[in-house]
């Protein structure tokens, strides 16, 4: 342990707060928070751990404390941190699950509409349903039942809705204040249970509109109540009281959580939500920082009542979201918590299999590389290689790894400026000092290890730059292919020597896929600028030609040989201004 970290370690205060845990690049990685400070972060470099934490503990190299005046704003905090930092060890509840909603626009003619985002602009909204299809035929019923208008902009004549029967047509027609609050009101009854009600009121319009001769019309009201009765059909009812209610369970094993979320919605269970992530805490505590982001920071319907299991703070829960937090020890509410707990027991482990392979595939196999190369763990790679033919249109591309994985948004293209002709050694050089140049003056984040697509001349010409240039000392390592094109060696250090893999090894399998994706990358984008350049025409080198028009001018002249022989008059005959003229045939003349 780096000695000012047990100096720190020594004055932590017995306090609720949050801590910052740092990397070597002062990168923050792991945000937490704790009852008493003292404790928590003393438990991580104190007795034994799995390899998991184990894996971040050897990347702290700092951390900070913030202290705060309770644990609930502890627990708030460390949201906000966390959504700030961004750091890579914590959960970050990403999924991009958005529920449909039935809603009621609050409109002076209401619409019924079916969205996704929940708005503060005085709509009643009603959900959320299991799926989109699930909303669209209960909108479909209430359509028919409710004939609320349709169109988001009012036209000056009718539309189809109202031939069908399913508008009122305020466009031209006058429809009262009372009768759009009779249908709304009509509308919320339905959403918020009251089924029974809506189809006793059809079905004494049914038998009135029959019993008056009008059979159409008692037709159509009989077929909306057996719509209803279809549609309500598919689901089972399992509360009566028709309370909104999430339903909480969770199961924790080798370091790793799953928590289950059963949805309930006027009495049914509509859908149900799974997460899986690594936990470095005690399980509860992960539960309320998980419970905390789905509902406060990824914004789901929050609804009136949450049932939670029996080892969760249920006060700090509620301070936390501020809605009933219910712990059930019997009956079908107990049920429900105990299945939640089950699927998420299976979940977990059904997922170990792939979560152990895929560890194998990433994060062992950074580890042995780096223990290969005698290097820190790698674990930032960034990947070079150059792309041209015979010197024209010469590019190159950079490809990210972290922790064993491509992070796209961080991969990079480089068209070469300063090289002529095929120089591969020289266009090495070009690429490595802007792309480092820029890492030290925007404070981005350094490799562990730079991979050139190459030998001995590439990994010189990097490294000249890097240390002689820039100052920085960062691993270089070249790939070179077989006359197959193949991950054939792998070449480290000052004076390059070879490093012995096995084949069959998942570090030899990493650089495989680290070299045919920086190859890929470049490939593509060589090809993107070659085809572009080979469209190129001598006018759009001119200032003032654009696209518009060099067609102009081709569909006037037929050439450039032609366009070159006219005069400034003729080419302002054809719609170019005679500045610009006089510079479309300087160009071409000189």
């Amino acid at each position: 342990m780096f000695e000012h970290l047990k100096e720190k370690l020594a004055v932590l205060p017995d306090q609720p707060g949050c801590y910052l845990m740092k990397d070597k690049h002062g990168t923050v990685i792991y945000v937490g928070k704790a009852k008493v400070l003292k404790n928590r972060v003393r438990s991580y470099f104190t007795g034994t751990h799995d390899r998991k934490t184990l894996r971040l503990l050897n990347e702290i190299t700092d951390f900070e404390y913030i202290v705060t005046s309770s644990n609930i704003e502890a627990l708030l905090l460390e949201m906000n941190l966390i959504k700030k930092y961004d750091p890579k060890y914590n959960v970050m509840l990403k999924d991009d699950k958005s529920y449909p909603f039935i809603k009621i626009t609050a409109e002076r003619h209401p619409r019924l509409i079916v969205t996704r985002k929940v708005k503060k602009d005085k709509g009643k909204y009603f959900g959320p349903y299991p799926n989109v299809q699930a909303a669209r035929e209960t909108k479909k019923l209430l359509d028919r039942m409710y004939p609320l208008r349709k169109c988001q902009t009012l036209p000056d004549r009718v539309c189809l809705y109202y031939h069908m029967g399913q508008c009122l047509a305020p466009c031209v027609e006058e429809v009262s204040e009372e009768t759009n609050k009779s249908m709304v009101d009509g509308i919320t009854k339905f959403l918020k249970g009251g089924y029974q009600e809506v189809k006793k009121e059809l079905t004494e319009k049914m038998y009135q509109a029959a019993e008056a001769l009008q059979f159409e019309r008692a037709k159509e009201y009989r077929d909306q109540i057996s719509y209803m009765e279809t549609l309500m059909q598919k689901q089972k009812i399992i509360f009566s009281d028709f309370v909104d209610r999430d339903v909480f369970g969770y199961y924790y094993d080798k370091g790793w959580m799953c928590v289950q979320v059963f949805f309930i919605r006027q009495g049914n269970v509509i859908e149900r939500d799974v997460s899986m992530f690594p936990i470095y805490r005690e399980p509860e505590e992960e539960f309320l920082t998980f419970l905390g982001q789905f509902y406060l920071r990824d914004n789901h319907f929050l609804p009136r009542e949450l049932l939670l299991p029996d080892d969760i703070d249920a006060d700090l829960a509620h301070q936390l979201l501020g809605v009933s937090i219910v712990q059930p020890k019997k009956g079908k509410k107990k049920d429900l918590v105990l299945l939640a707990y089950k699927n998420a027991k299976i979940s977990l482990k059904e997922k170990f299999s792939l979560i152990e392979r895929d560890e194998e595939r990433t994060i062992r196999a950074i580890e042995n590389l780096g223990k290969v190369l005698k290097i820190p763990t790698p674990i930032r790679i960034e990947a070079f290689d150059n792309s041209n033919i015979q010197g024209i249109d010469a590019v190159s591309a950079m490809v990210v790894f972290i922790d064993g994985k491509p992070s796209k948004k961080d991969y990079r293209k480089y068209k070469i400026k300063t090289v002529t002709g095929p120089d591969d050694y020289e266009s090495m050089r070009e690429v490595i000092r802007r792309r480092y140049t820029r890492v030290l003056k925007e404070g981005l984040p350094i490799p562990d290890l730079i991979i050139v697509d190459g030998g001995k001349g590439q990994m010189s010409a990097a490294s000249e730059v890097l240390e002689d240039e820039l100052g920085l000392d960062v691993p270089v390592a070249g790939l070179v292919k077989d006359d197959k094109h193949r991950t054939a060696n792998l070449l480290i250090g000052e004076e390059p020597t070879l490093v012995k893999l096995e084949r069959n090894s998942q570090e030899f399998y990493l650089l495989q896929r680290i070299q045919d994706e920086v190859h890929r990358f470049a490939i593509t984008f060589h090809r993107q600028v070659r085809g572009k350049n080979a469209f190129h025409s001598v006018l759009d080198d001119i200032p003032g030609v654009g696209e518009k028009r060099k067609k102009q001018l081709l569909k006037v002249f037929g050439s450039v040989d032609k366009i070159k022989q006219a005069s400034v008059e003729q080419l302002h005959e054809a719609g170019i201004p005679i500045r610009v003229a006089e510079q479309i045939l300087d160009k071409l003349k000189n």
